[in-house]
């Protein structure tokens, strides 16, 4: 049996389990900002070329759990952000009711358990950007009981709160009210997600929090200095706290090469008065960039971060977050969802047990979501 024959024959029967998958925002893009209009704007039970994620290719890459991202982009502010995620919420609820032989909603590990039996994804709901709450515990309550089970506390741009990876710090990481934030959050059974977040807010957060915390697409720091990445002392906490780093597969994040060519796609940017956090700028801008040939991030990439990760912070704390439909593109072989029994395959040939692939694959993120489970 080769690897990758093994590989399947393990997802067949673990859970796998991804943090962060951006269709809802793909859909919105084809469709438009109702849900009902973005929803049929690609048929999912037949290959999509230009999505990275439909029905067959879940079903190919043995997806058993995801969280779908309700993202908002920065861009959107005060009511219009929470318009925008009430909107890509309905997207996510809309996709369940017109695919229910193939997706089923789970605010919680028992209800993901129970659509797991009917051989369905569980999917569950991150909000991406805590801008998106508009300043408000209420809202953020709201979002709770609309099932969203993760906030992630900033995108690229700071909130008034929450100092991002990829803005000027303002806040020493968390403000007063960020530290509130928090707070509710564990009250309500919120998971704090710190991708997207600086060091000092990643720190904050955790001396703040009481219950287990997630990076839902982040990967090394070590491996690839990009600032979206987690730094070795912020690694080292998460044991004392229970959470989970999901490990992405963003080119730029992973790859040392990809990383430089972004720095001089963000310098190109800059000398032409552009702002390379602003993800539309940045895919117009580097269509039309005359600069060199971008390189291509490998399996190989991917693989060396989830082992840092587990060298860091043990076999217990570690899970994946693709990424998928946030990014243009993503690493040979890890092209679209179907990807996942290649990375395995790739982690069994490096002498990898079975346990630890399925604590890998999806146990520690379905400990993590039980470990928070808060009845409404």
């Amino acid at each position: 049996m080769t690897s990758l024959d093994r590989a399947k024959t393990l997802l067949d029967s673990a859970v796998l389990a991804d943090g962060h998958n951006d269709l809802p925002w793909a859909l919105r893009v084809k469709g438009g900002p109702d849900p009902v209009s973005a929803v049929r704007a690609a048929d999912l039970t037949v290959h999509q070329p230009d999505l990275h994620t439909d029905l067959p290719k879940l079903r190919d890459g043995r997806l058993g759990l995801q969280f779908w991202s309700v993202y908002v982009p920065c861009g959107f502010t005060a009511d219009s952000a929470v318009t925008a995620v009430l909107e890509q919420i309905e997207v996510v609820y809309q996709l369940a009711a017109r695919y229910p032989d193939r997706l089923g909603l789970a605010t919680s590990a028992a209800e993901a358990e129970t659509v797991l039996r009917s051989g369905r994804i569980a999917s569950l709901l991150g909000a991406e950007g805590g801008h998106c709450i508009a300043e408000s515990l209420g809202v953020l309550r709201i979002l709770r009981r609309l099932g969203v089970r993760y906030l992630t506390l900033t995108h690229n741009y700071n909130t008034p709160w929450a100092d991002s990876a990829t803005d000027e710090p303002a806040h020493d990481g968390l403000t007063g009210f960020g530290k509130e934030v928090v707070a509710e959050m564990n009250r309500i059974g919120m998971l704090v997600d710190l991708s997207h977040v600086a060091p000092s807010t990643m720190h904050a957060a955790l001396d703040t929090t009481t219950a287990p915390v997630i990076f839902s697409h982040s990967s090394c720091r070590a491996v690839n200095d990009h600032p979206r990445n987690i730094p070795d002392d912020v690694l080292e906490r998460l044991p004392g706290n229970g959470g989970v780093a999901m490990m992405t597969f963003v080119p730029g994040f992973i790859a040392p090469a990809v990383s430089a060519w972004d720095a001089e796609l963000k310098a190109a940017m800059a000398a032409d008065g552009q702002d390379h956090r602003d993800l539309g700028a940045r895919e117009r801008f580097a269509k039309a960039w005359d600069g060199p040939e971008k390189p291509k991030a490998t399996v190989s990439d991917v693989v060396a971060h989830i082992e840092h990760a587990r060298e860091v912070v043990g076999i217990d704390h570690i899970g994946l977050g693709g990424d998928y439909d946030g990014v243009g593109e993503l690493p040979v072989e890890l092209e679209d969802v179907s990807g996942y029994p290649v990375l395995f395959a790739a982690l069994l040939d490096r002498g990898w047990s079975d346990e630890d692939c399925v604590k890998l694959a999806g146990r520690n993120t379905l400990r993590v979501l039980r470990d928070t489970d808060v009845p409404l």
